[in-house]
């Protein structure tokens, strides 16, 4: 479904990411891992549009994407969530999901309706199914760092993707709201047949649900394969070591 070929970026004499090649099957569940400042946000923002490549191909079911602007690529079907929570934080949960139902709807700039009156019930199924249907009044700024985490997936998923792009979204919870994070995104992925990529620091989170992996150091990919194949990767094992990363034994 999604195919990086040759994928570079470069800031003035500086290239954050270098000859990156790897693929995303249907339904699958993939990961890129690797230690601060290897490249994973820069790459994500070049799959999605927020960056334009200085070279290479991003592929979407064998359709040259890259440099394409995000909205449009948010059309064609890669929904993203960031690091930090992006929602809407003075609205209610509710009015942030029927805001995102809007755009995707094609009525972001409908003067004419009431904005409440539409989307609805699809608003209020997409929190069920993630499970904050019984805060949907709540001030979205006001839910647990978890919950807004949630509400973000829930927007994302209101742009019904083929493929969801996720940086880092265990990032700032505590143990309890990782294990129901992890838990809700393989649900999600399963009852939708979404196919995932995601980075994330947390090696236990990468190992419990990751089909493939990618490893990412410097710029370059070391390692792309099987969970266990990158588990015991000699490269992959000296760079968490080198970097001292809070996981490496478990790497």
């Amino acid at each position: 479904m999604l195919e990086v070929r040759g994928l570079s970026k470069s800031f003035g004499g500086f290239r954050a990411v270098s000859e990156v090649s790897f693929a995303v099957a249907e339904g699958q569940i993939a990961a890129v891992i690797g230690p601060n400042g290897a490249g994973k946000s820069t790459l994500f923002n070049l799959i999605t549009g927020h960056l334009a490549p200085t070279s290479g191909q991003v592929l979407l079911d064998g359709r040259d994407i890259a440099g394409f602007p995000p909205h449009r690529i948010c059309g064609m079907g890669i929904g993203r969530s960031f690091q930090h929570a992006n929602i809407f934080p003075k609205l209610t949960v509710i009015e942030n999901m029927r805001a995102a139902l809007l755009v995707h709807g094609g009525q972001g700039r409908n003067f004419w309706s009431r904005s409440d009156a539409l989307y609805r019930e699809e608003s209020l199924a997409l929190l069920r199914s993630i499970g904050l249907a019984e805060q949907a009044k709540a001030i979205a700024g006001t839910l647990s760092y978890g919950n807004q985490k949630q509400l973000e997936l829930g927007i994302a998923l209101a742009s019904d993707p083929k493929i969801l792009l996720l940086d880092e979204p265990t990032a700032g919870m505590s143990a309890s709201e990782t294990h129901e994070a992890i838990a809700l995104l393989g649900r999600i992925a399963h009852e939708r047949g979404l196919t995932l990529l995601f980075t994330e620091h947390d090696m236990e989170v990468v190992f419990s649900i990751a089909q493939k992996i990618a490893v990412l150091h410097q710029g370059r990919i070391i390692a792309d394969g099987a969970p266990e194949a990158v588990r015991t990767d000699a490269e992959v094992r000296r760079v968490y070591l080198g970097e001292g990363h809070r996981h490496a034994a478990r790497a």
